[in-house]
């Protein structure tokens, strides 16, 4: 029998129908967000943490409905999901938010920051988690450079590294601290931009920047550090549009500050912040292909100025802040599970 040219038409459009299903199926987005039982402390955004062993450690921030700032530190057990509050930082030492903080050599180490006087600090401190029931505290020599903010610090081969930041000025200045001597050394400067505000990760004994804000322009140009040789390697950059290998399809845009980042599996994932608001994007780098894959995004509130973790594979975003509300949610992540809203 003769089909009509309406048959023809209707037929046509369910496939249309069909196959727009299976792109959008192709298109969804993998990763799982889990929430865990909430951080002890009190709610705060702009805190800091270190990871030694099995245990991650929290502390320092700020809360804008109490407009205080924090000295406490709070060690979690990803085995129980529990906190147990440890020793604070030392009266002597400021209360303090947009800090850093890095692990080396089984110690934890706290430094720079803003104090309730609006003062740019670089005192350092070192916490041992093996004096006493609850640690304790000791200041190590002040960092050499100005007294900041909003830097970015990350640990290798039991050394730890801190630069950037904002001290009035946006910097891109770098040092080594060497636990084993007590000593800062200065190293290169990060190349490119300077920045607040960025995040930084470690991945096979490299160091890498990406982020971060330049008087009013987010950065789009990212770094690879490698500290055998105090050299900076450029990667491709983080916006659509703007790498000059035209092969290399570059729609995303990852520009922003105040987001997070955390390793797993030998991947980078950078998550929250974004480009003048609260967001709850994620997206996983791949350090060998240079190549970024947008996941999932958050599920908690969207924030800025969280904190993030990773212990024994396993990862972790927690507090942080948006429109004048103060988070004490704590987030697990698996990045090759499909999301379940319901869990």
């Amino acid at each position: 029998m003769k089909k009509s040219f309406l048959y023809w038409l209707t037929l046509l459009a369910v496939v249309a129908i069909i196959n727009g299903c299976d792109s959008d199926d192709d298109d969804e987005l993998w990763g799982n967000w889990v929430e865990l039982g909430a951080f002890e402390g009190l709610p705060r955004t702009d805190a800091v943490v270190f990871v030694i062993g099995d245990y991650a450690y929290v502390g320092t921030g700020y809360n804008g409905e109490e407009d205080e700032r924090y000295r406490d530190f709070w060690r979690y057990d990803p085995q129980y999901d529990t906190w147990e509050e440890v020793a604070p930082l030392p009266d002597e030492a400021p209360a303090r938010n947009g800090a850093v903080a890095f692990a080396a050599a089984g110690k934890g180490y706290v430094g720079t920051g803003f104090d309730d006087d609006e003062n740019k600090l670089n005192d350092f401190w070192e916490f041992d988690p093996n004096d006493g029931a609850k640690g304790s505290w000791t200041r190590i020599a002040d960092f050499p450079g100005s007294g900041r903010y909003g830097a970015v610090a990350f640990a290798i081969n039991d050394k730890g590294y801190v630069g950037t930041g904002y001290d009035g000025n946006r910097l891109k200045d770098f040092y080594e601290y060497d636990p084993s001597t007590g000593q800062w050394t200065q190293k290169k400067s990060v190349k490119g931009s300077k920045r607040r505000d960025a995040v930084a990760f470690v991945i096979n004994g490299e160091g890498y920047i990406f982020t971060g804000v330049d008087n009013s322009d987010y950065v789009t140009d990212a770094w690879k550090y490698n500290p055998e040789t105090d050299v900076w390697t450029e990667l491709r950059k983080i916006t659509s549009g703007t790498n000059d290998d035209e092969s290399y399809d570059d729609d995303y845009s990852i520009v922003g500050s105040n987001g997070v980042a955390f390793t797993l599996n030998g991947y980078a994932y950078i998550t929250t912040g974004g480009p003048g608001y609260a967001g709850n994007r994620t997206w996983e780098y791949d350090p060998e292909t240079d190549f970024w894959e947008e996941k999932s995004n958050f599920e908690g509130s969207s924030r800025t100025d969280a904190v993030a973790f990773t212990i024994n594979n396993q990862a972790f975003v927690a507090t942080g802040n948006s429109s004048g509300y103060y988070f004490d949610d704590v987030w697990t992540f698996y990045p090759d599970e499909e999301q379940d809203d319901n869990d």
